[in-house]
């Protein structure tokens, strides 16, 4: 293993979006098994430091691959289309209205149907968004639209924690 490797290499997967996930789950007990601290235990503190960074090398690759987002902000980064979340918020009109409607329907939200049925347009804009994601990656290796659509993906993760919150205002209330 090589530090240096993307961790597509380390777990030894194509680098593109779609994934198996029992197949990341496999590698990652694989490779945590030849890794783990606890093995080189016999070898003294050197060994064991050089496996813990192993160990966390390996966990951060698994995290990272596991969720679709932070596995599509990394293809970006890799192909050279950083998310820049930071500095980087342009957005197409279309979406920031549709934001924008959600988030006005969540202020005026007064009960759990109402939060329930913004939660489930939430849902299904980011399910629709990650067979977007997909399609960019995969299919067309559109990195700066790929970009575009992680960054509405966190759009609609922090509408998802918003609407959460209100949920807990309101049993507050009750």
């Amino acid at each position: 293993m090589n530090l240096q490797s993307t961790d597509f290499e380390l777990f030894a997967v194509p680098a593109r979006f779609a994934q198996d996930a029992a197949q990341l789950d496999a590698r990652w007990k694989e490779l945590q098994r030849q890794v783990h601290p606890d093995r080189f235990a016999a070898e003294g503190a050197a060994a064991q430091r050089v496996a813990a960074q192993w160990s966390a090398r390996v966990n951060e690759a698994y995290r990272r691959l596991k969720d679709p987002q932070r596995r599509a902000a990394y293809l970006c980064e890799l192909h050279g289309a950083p998310i820049g979340a930071e500095s980087n918020t342009a957005m197409p009109p279309a979406f920031l209205m549709q934001q924008m409607e959600l988030r006005e329907q969540l202020e005026d939200a007064r009960d759990e149907p109402a939060l329930d049925a913004i939660d489930a347009q939430a849902a299904q804009l980011k399910r629709d968004m990650l067979a977007q994601l997909a399609h960019q990656i995969d299919a067309e290796q559109a990195w700066p639209a790929a970009a575009q659509s992680v960054r509405a993906l966190m759009f609609l993760d922090k509408l998802a924690g918003d609407v959460d919150r209100r949920r807990e205002t309101l049993e507050q209330g009750s």
